[in-house]
């Protein structure tokens, strides 16, 4: 009831599904209307893109309006379906800085940066980064330049 009530219907359904299944009618009977709620709701808000940016730009929604875990879910999918979608790796260093995980974003935007380098520059201007601004390996990931040179200097 709490995953219908906070609107995840793709969670809530087969959890439904199974107290239809189970062995109280009465409770199956009212379980069964909030099914039907679920698959009206789902195909309401059919999740079919016509291409990998357009997936990506829904997740980007769903981060923006705060659904972290959903567009999670479909920051990964996208990633599964393609390991070199640096921009959908991007978005989820993004997303893990937004959630607080320093580490996670950190590992996530040295692999999107791997696959593109340019996104080292996006990363520098990116406010969705600021909490890990002052972090010096945030600073050697996206200023690799100036690590070099302090090394060089060094020698």
């Amino acid at each position: 009831m709490k995953l219908l009530q906070g609107q995840k219907f793709d969670k809530a359904e087969p959890l439904l599904a199974k107290v239809v299944a189970g062995p109280d009618k009465s409770l199956a009977d009212r379980a069964r209307v909030y099914l039907n709620v679920c698959k009206q709701q789902l195909s309401r808000t059919s999740t079919s893109f016509k291409s990998a940016e357009e997936h990506y730009d829904f997740a980007i929604a769903l981060m923006n309006r705060g659904d972290y875990d959903e567009a999670r879910n479909h920051l990964q999918r996208l990633v599964k379906g393609n390991p070199k979608a640096d921009y959908a790796i991007y978005g989820l260093a993004v997303l893990e800085c937004l959630n607080g995980r320093v580490e996670e974003c950190l590992r996530t935007l040295q692999q999107a940066i791997t696959l593109n380098p340019s996104l080292r520059f996006q990363a520098r201007n990116d406010s969705d980064f600021s909490t890990v601004a002052d972090d010096p390996r945030f600073t050697e990931l996206i200023y690799p330049e100036a690590t070099e040179s302090e090394t060089s200097a060094r020698q």
